[in-house]
């Protein structure tokens, strides 16, 4: 997927690459960073964790909101199934570990956000937000090592995966003394949405993970919507919250990306391939 050695990278066929464009990424995050830096504490709203969701089912309180979670463990799951034995691949070698820490993440993201619609409060949230955080950093250690070789993908997910877990201690920490500030756990998502499409697009990489990537993209920010209009998507339909909602729209953007994956083995008939359970673990 990377671009071969010597060859001229471009954002479009016959168009050569400006030389600062391969610097724009660094240039977004850096100005990000001051941005967040000038802007001051972002805090959490005041009433984050009063969701609509009152349903119950089987003796579990906001079911809808809990239940609703199972989406990423299957997606998860189809993706591991799928992708790990053939991780040694030319499609997924160079992205690797840093899509294996996404969909670790994404399983987790399963289990630590049906925590958290248990009982809300700010402290099962850490249990919500960390594997978000993770899913996050796996995205852009993979994609990363995709177009610029898997050489340093190890060390990026390291880098990421540290990152992911500050940032949402640093918001833990600050909200437990009294002004929690979530920028860096902002940051990492807004790194996400911004930078992958562009290193995609410098990059020129197939057009399926261009798809993929961009439809999980939209699908992400109408679940973030959502999630802000969660009671009035409640009171407007009846029958399913903002939030819950948030969850399959999510879900559905998580199984884009897997589905983009895969679809890297489709022309020389790997997809078909039977999975060898030794592979598995």
């Amino acid at each position: 997927m990377q671009p071969a050695p010597g060859m001229d990278v471009s954002i479009g066929p016959g168009r050569p690459m400006a030389p600062w464009i391969k610097h724009a990424p660094t240039i977004i995050t850096v100005g990000m960073i001051v941005i967040l830096a000038l802007h001051g504490p972002i805090a959490q709203p005041a009433h984050y964790n009063e969701f609509a969701d009152q349903s119950a089912a089987f003796g579990i309180p906001h079911a809808a909101d809990v239940l609703s979670n199972a989406g990423f463990a299957l997606v998860a799951i189809w993706g591991w199934l799928t992708l790990r034995p053939r991780r040694a691949s030319d499609h997924l070698r160079a992205g690797w570990s840093g899509y294996r820490l996404f969909l670790i993440g994404l399983f987790l993201t399963a289990f630590g956000s049906a925590f958290y619609h248990l009982a809300p409060d700010n402290i099962s949230l850490i249990w919500d937000r960390l594997p978000i955080a993770l899913v996050c950093a796996g995205l852009l250690a993979g994609v990363r090592g995709d177009i610029q070789g898997g050489s340093r993908t190890g060390f990026d997910v390291i880098v990421l995966a540290l990152y992911a877990v500050a940032s949402v201690a640093w918001w833990a920490i600050s909200d437990r003394n009294g002004a929690g500030d979530l920028r860096p756990y902002l940051l990492l998502q807004g790194l996400a949405l911004i930078l992958i499409p562009l290193w995609q697009a410098i990059y020129r990489c197939p057009r399926t993970d261009r798809i993929a990537f961009a439809t999980a993209m939209v699908l992400y920010i109408l679940a973030k919507a959502a999630e802000v209009l969660d009671h009035e998507i409640a009171t407007a339909l009846g029958f399913v919250t903002g939030h819950t909602l948030k969850h399959l729209i999510a879900t559905a953007a998580t199984a884009a990306i897997v589905w983009g994956l895969t679809r890297r083995f489709s022309h020389d008939g790997h997809a078909a391939r039977r999975v060898d359970p030794s592979n598995l673990v």
